[in-house]
């Protein structure tokens, strides 16, 4: 799927959003210079065209008693397609898991996986890993600093040197 074509306006917006989702178009347009309703049009065009995937609350893991995080590397048995689709699915389905990566090297997935506590985390593992005949390997890194956590990507145009 070819990209579409985004102007500098266009990236001044996605930058506007990723950082606060409610700003209004009032005051994205005064920083771009473009009327609420020239605004609301692109935001609309973002939407239509796969730009903007979703519009979601951030919360705090900490404030909602998930004090735990954890970076979890998990090798599969077979590297068969119904296999790793069976492990995507599984962890499609579980709220635990906030992220998870196919990725290349000598683990087949990474996942960041969010926990109560350690009691919640081996509950965790059990289902995920320990009843799973396709598990191989799993190694687990506990999180001890959470210094940047986010969803945003680079929008501005790359600059030419």
């Amino acid at each position: 799927m070819r990209p579409p074509d985004l102007d500098s306006v266009d990236h001044e917006i996605l930058a506007s959003l990723q950082t606060d989702s409610r700003t209004i178009a009032e005051t994205i347009g005064a920083r771009v210079g473009l009327s609420a309703a020239a605004v609301q049009r692109r935001i609309k065009r973002l939407r239509q065209t796969g730009v903007i995937a979703r519009e979601v609350a951030v919360l705090d893991p900490h404030v909602l008693g998930l004090a735990m995080t954890f970076v979890v590397t998990v090798e599969m048995e077979r590297e068969r397609i119904e296999v790793i689709e069976g492990f995507r699915s599984q962890v499609l389905a579980d709220e635990a898991v906030q992220q998870c990566y196919y990725v290349t090297g000598a683990a087949d997935f990474v996942l960041v996986v969010c926990c109560r506590d350690m009691a919640d985390f081996e509950t965790f593992t059990r289902r995920m890993f320990f009843d799973n005949p396709n598990v191989r390997h799993f190694t687990t890194s506990v999180v001890m600093d959470r210094m940047k956590v986010g969803l945003t990507v680079p929008v501005r145009p790359a600059q030419v040197r």
